[in-house]
């Protein structure tokens, strides 16, 4: 634990920059939020569908790790968030995600452009499920493939 807490202790210059990091509380339907801003800011949606959402993103620095590639938390996000709008239904609330399962198998670079797809697998009552694929635009080269389970209202049949 002492290890960890080591590894996460800011330096005094970090520790100084974020202390000046202003914060202001979020307010829910009025604006995006600060996760929205810093891990989907640069998302760019191509093309939707109903049960398909397409997309581009550009690796921007924030979001990459130590290595310079983009962070498995990043695409783990990417997963979720592109995954859950496949299956969105306008009017009721987002559904919740249950489970993921993503095959990290490849990794992007800082300023690599990103195809993002997400495709709606099925839904049986209110459990839906997605396949989200991404891939370097430029080389075609699968980077994560990610199943995404989640659960939510359905939309009416009447």
């Amino acid at each position: 634990m002492e290890k960890v807490k080591e590894f996460l202790k800011l330096d005094q210059e970090a520790e100084q920059t974020v202390s000046r990091l202003t914060v202001q509380p979020h307010r829910v339907g009025y604006e995006r939020s600060f996760y929205n801003e810093f891990a989907l800011r640069g998302l760019r949606v191509d093309r939707v569908e109903p049960g398909f959402v397409s997309c581009t993103f550009k690796v921007p620095p924030r979001l990459t790790d130590k290595n310079g590639n983009l962070a498995t938390g990043a695409i783990a996000n990417i997963v979720d968030e592109v995954g859950g709008a496949a299956v969105f239904v306008i009017g009721l609330p987002m559904k919740v995600s249950v489970d993921m399962c993503i095959s990290f198998l490849g990794t992007a670079k800082l300023d690599d452009e990103l195809e993002i797809s997400s495709k709606a697998l099925g839904q049986r009552g209110n459990y839906s499920g997605t396949i989200v694929l991404v891939r370097n635009k430029a080389t075609g080269e699968l980077i994560a493939e990610g199943r995404h389970s989640l659960f939510g209202e359905q939309s009416s049949k009447l």
